[in-house]
This record gives structure tokens, sequence and C-alpha cells, in this order.
């Protein structure tokens, strides 16, 4: 069995998200899942975006938040789960007064440098895919 705690966890900040990398692609012996711990601070969303090849699956640890994916939106809570289908647009967002803590895990595993370079080349307004 491996451990990391939540202390050990790398952090990225990205739009005054938090994610804490509890297991990256490939981590910890792991060949098929991404876990992280995703700190939402009050007046917060997350950009819209999609994981074109992998499921989804937010856990509400504490606070309450919004998700908006494929057209549909939902008040979470904590203990809620939501599951987010490959290649659906979603985001999230803490409207409420008390910081917002979800797990996130996708299966197929997706590197966190992959998911964050993607999302940084949609705000920069290219793709990396695209010809120059």
């Amino acid at each position: 069995m491996l451990v990391r705690r939540l202390p050990d966890a790398a952090v990225t900040d990205f739009h005054r998200l938090r994610s804490h990398i509890l297991m990256d692609a490939g981590e910890l012996g792991s060949r098929h899942m991404t876990v992280t711990w995703i700190e939402v601070p009050p007046g917060t969303s997350q950009e819209l975006h999609s994981h074109e090849e992998a499921e989804q699956v937010y856990v509400v640890v504490r606070g309450t938040g919004t998700l908006s994916a494929a057209g549909d939106t939902e008040q979470l809570e904590p203990g809620d789960l939501a599951l987010i289908p490959p290649a659906s647009d979603h985001t999230l967002a803490n409207q409420g007064e008390d910081g917002l803590a979800l797990i996130s895990a996708q299966s197929p595993a997706v590197s966190v440098e992959e998911t964050f370079g993607r999302q940084t080349a949609a705000v920069a307004g290219y793709d990396e895919d695209d010809s120059y």
C-alpha cells in the first residue's frame, strides 16, 4: 500500500484554484487514475474545460458549489458525487461565503501538466495543435 498525505502533495495554483496533486498520472504505481484535492475560494470559478478521453468524478468534502456540465447545472454539497463524462465541457463555481474543497479523480489518467497546459492554452487564446 502506498500513501500520500495532503501536506506532502505537490500544489498547483491556477486561476485562484489550488490543486493538491495526490496522485498524478503514473505516480504511486497507478496506471489508470489521477487524483487531486481541489480548493475553490469563495467567489471563484474554474475555467470551462473538458477532458477529451477521461471521465471525471468530483466528491465534495466541504462547502457548497455549482457544477455546470454539458448544459446541466447542479448545486453540490458535502458528500455529493458528480460524474463528468469524457469530452463534456464543465465548470465549477463557489458562490458561497466559505471555501469549497473537492476530490477529483480522472480515468484514464490525465497528467496535471497536460490538464493545466491545455487550460493555459485556452486562456491564452491558442490551441497547441494549431499550425503557425
